[in-house]
């Protein structure tokens, strides 16, 4: 069941069908009816950020065909119908999504399917079929912010299962699928307007997060005013379509050296190099402007590929005087860079502002 204390969002519901979405058994009833007031329900979700999926027992073709009938089909991703051990089908969708299990929900009618669940996927937070209305209600279901991105987030995810499909059929090289994306990143400061899509970031981001830490929207406003840092935004757009906003850096700048205290980026982009590419134009700039570079991190159980991209990036431990005016976080470790002149990347165009010096 439930934990009735868990705070972690939810960012994937999966939904079994029979007597649950809807009012009867397929196979024995022929068709169906959905359950009053579950149509809110999904379209409220869906409107706040958090995907749904089906994990169901049934032959697929007539499920989806009651799903299309009902019209409901478009808002489930990666639907799993078929015979196989439900947990199985929550475990591939978590994997699919690249999202930690703790952030995914299952709702069943049925107590055994829910302990089948339970077993082998304890992470994962179970609910009866009598609970589906009051789920909007429940804190897990509630995001702190709801924002642009969150409202859409649903399209861009099935318009990257679109990409994805596209660069399996793809005959030639990696670097020539990306060139026909015709990709286009947008680094830019950030307004208080956006704010709370950076916020958002900062919470729903554990991979490729590099300290775990959460700003508020009031901690960013404050930064955004504090003429020694930098709040920067990144968007990305594809033929495909937008990927909203999919990075933050959070950077302190002194005459000497300019701190990352923050970088996150959406698992989303990675294999786009659109992390590569903001780590090459901060260094780049702090090449230009003729300071070091430190970058916190703070290893959580999640992030060490984030790890992995400061070191191929050519951060080290070594330590270096320049830090002494960055002062520090607790529990935080700190790599440095001396940074060099970086090319411009050839898979992907880059729009992006000039960050001044800090004068002494």
């Amino acid at each position: 069941m439930a934990d009735a204390g868990a705070t972690t969002t939810v960012k994937c519901l999966v939904w079994d069908l029979d007597n649950t979405l809807w009012q009867g058994t397929l196979l024995e009833d022929g068709e169906v009816r959905l359950r009053p007031g579950l149509r809110e329900t999904i379209t409220e979700l869906d409107a706040r950020g958090i995907l749904n999926s089906v994990a169901s027992k049934n032959d697929h073709d007539h499920a989806w065909a009651q799903l299309k009938r009902l019209g409901l089909a478009e808002y489930f991703v990666l639907p799993r119908i078929g015979w196989g051990p439900k947990s199985e089908s929550v475990r591939r969708t978590a994997d699919e999504l690249n999202f930690a299990l703790g952030t995914i929900a299952f709702i069943d009618d049925q107590p055994f399917e829910r302990a089948e669940v339970v077993h082998a996927l304890p992470e994962v937070r179970t609910y009866t079929a009598e609970q589906a209305l009051e789920l909007v209600t429940r804190p897990e279901f509630s995001p702190a912010t709801i924002t642009v991105d969150s409202r859409r987030r649903r399209s861009m995810y099935q318009a990257s299962f679109r990409r994805d499909a596209e660069r399996e059929e793809f005959a030639g090289p990696d670097e020539d699928f990306l060139r026909s994306l015709d990709i286009r990143m947008r680094i830019a400061r950030a307004t208080p307007e956006e704010l709370s899509r950076v916020e958002e970031l900062t919470l729903r981001t554990s991979q490729m997060n590099a300290t775990g830490v959460h700003y508020s929207e009031s901690d960013l406003l404050a930064l955004i005013d504090d003429p020694d840092h930098e709040v920067l935004v990144t968007t990305v757009t594809d033929r495909f379509g937008p990927y909203g906003a999919v990075g933050v850096v959070l950077l302190q700048r002194s005459v000497e050296a300019w701190r990352i205290k923050l970088l996150a980026t959406s698992c989303r982009v990675v294999s786009l190099g659109a992390g590569s590419a903001l780590l090459r134009w901060l260094t780049d700039q702090a090449h230009r402007a003729g300071v070091h570079l430190a970058a916190d991190f703070r290893a959580t159980e999640r992030n060490r590929m984030m790890e992995v991209a400061y070191r191929f990036a050519g951060f080290s431990d070594e330590v270096c005087a320049c830090q002494s005016a960055l002062g520090g976080t607790e529990g935080v470790s700190r790599l440095h860079l001396v940074p060099s002149a970086q090319p411009a990347s050839d898979t992907l165009r880059l729009k992006a502002p000039e960050l001044a010096p800090v004068r002494g």
